[in-house]
């Protein structure tokens, strides 16, 4: 029996257990909250491995770069693709809210006003990069400062050359056995991810869903759009003339641990050992982009505070001009790379794009406390799609850098 389990292909694991999960979750109802302590072993075990994975995968990636001039060009290419797919994003979920109107008719008497707390200044984001303590900067997990130190450490091994040469093996080996380790941890996914998705399923279900039917409706369609049309048609088979359909394929595994965690941070591991064993990107690229991707690329999130925040002006009577919407495209743009990668963290980033347009902060209280109650089904999703877009950019980027293996690509 035990060997029957594992000659299962691991997303397929992972599939069925989301759909059982969803089952069991509503026939048992807020009782299996008793289960999410295995999900939250789960979620343990994948972000043990995020920080040690992140620092040894940079340092032998910018070792393996041969040339620290390389490093530029990668970061330029990759920064440039991020903010330009979250922008589409962004324009996708304003377009269908608009033509949707999921706002018009809802009364929101009922909610309960809840407070958020407010985005991280980009100032601020940004000078944190730099840590003051490294070791701290490994100790709390902050992921731009470990891009920064892991990459001086990566280029300073380059530069010394010969004399690095002992700490660069150590890098190498200490890389192949985090993602050993790292496949050990994917092993459990299947019961991690039953536990929690069961738990959310009996705490929450669908029926809260029900009560916001169109706005729904409008994140699925555009992070469905984006995904297919974005990602799948532009990105995949215009641009890089690869299959839409190996690509997808090759996501899938960390796609659904995306869903079920409601992380980037968590998935990280997965992203990172998919990219490399199932999307043919070598380590180079997959060990700087993706750790980025994880930080700065929010597509989900920044397609639904879009879509949120045209809700929320329509509930209110709000007329919107096309500068509103260009004013909310463009701040979502910018603050969406001060949002932590945990689950919620899209809520931080409402009060500033809203306020933006003349919302005012007792409405905007009144919304966050009424989208609240099914928010984490829906962050779910657009967590897939957050993971999905760094893959497909990491992608894009191996082949523009010439560190892709189109042979692993095409074997899905």
């Amino acid at each position: 029996m035990l060997s029957a389990w594992f000659r299962i292909m691991l997303w397929k694991r992972i599939l069925g257990a989301l759909v059982a999960g969803v089952i069991i979750g509503m026939l048992w109802g807020s009782d299996a909250a008793s289960i999410a302590w295995i999900g939250g072993l789960f979620v343990r075990l994948i972000r043990m491995v995020v920080v040690p994975l992140v620092f040894v995968t940079l340092v032998s990636g910018g070792v393996s770069m041969g040339d620290p001039s390389k490093l530029g060009s990668l970061g330029v290419k990759t920064l440039a693709v991020y903010m330009s797919t979250t922008l589409a994003a962004i324009l996708i979920g304003l377009t269908l809210a608009a033509y949707l109107q999921p706002g018009i008719g809802v009364d929101l008497s009922l909610a309960v006003p809840s407070s958020v707390q407010a985005p991280i200044p980009l100032s601020e984001r940004l000078l944190s990069i730099v840590p003051s303590n490294p070791i701290a900067a490994l100790a709390e997990g902050n992921i731009l400062a470990i891009i920064f130190f892991a990459l001086l450490v990566g280029i300073s091994l380059l530069v010394i050359g010969e004399k690095g040469r002992p700490v660069s093996e150590l890098m190498n080996a200490s890389t192949e056995m985090m993602l050993k380790i790292t496949h050990w941890v994917m092993e459990v996914a299947p019961f991690g991810v039953f536990a929690l998705i069961a738990s959310v399923a009996g705490n929450q279900g669908v029926s809260a869903l029900l009560d916001v039917v169109i706005l729904v409706v409008c994140v699925v369609l555009a992070c469905a759009a984006h995904m297919l049309i974005i990602h799948g048609l532009i990105m995949m088979r215009i641009v890089l003339r690869l299959s839409a359909g190996s690509f997808f394929k090759g996501a899938r595994d960390a796609m659904l641990v995306a869903f079920s965690t409601s992380s980037s941070s968590a998935t990280l591991p997965v992203s990172m050992s998919v990219a490399e064993n199932k999307l043919g990107i070598k380590p180079v690229v997959a060990s700087t982009v993706l750790p980025l991707g994880a930080t700065i690329n929010m597509d989900g999130t920044a397609l639904y505070v879009g879509i949120v925040s045209v809700f929320a002006a329509q509930a209110f009577g709000v007329e919107l001009t096309l500068a509103d919407y260009a004013i909310m495209a463009g701040s979502t743009t910018l603050v969406s790379v001060g949002t932590a990668a945990v689950p919620g963290a899209s809520l931080f980033l409402m009060a500033a794009v809203m306020g933006a347009v003349g919302i005012t902060p007792e409405q905007i209280a009144i919304v966050i406390g009424f989208i609240l109650p099914f928010d984490r089904p829906l962050d779910m999703l657009r967590t897939a799609v957050n993971i999905g877009g760094d893959l497909s950019v990491s992608t894009a980027v191996a082949n523009w850098e010439g560190e892709f293996d189109d042979e692993i690509f095409n074997r899905q």
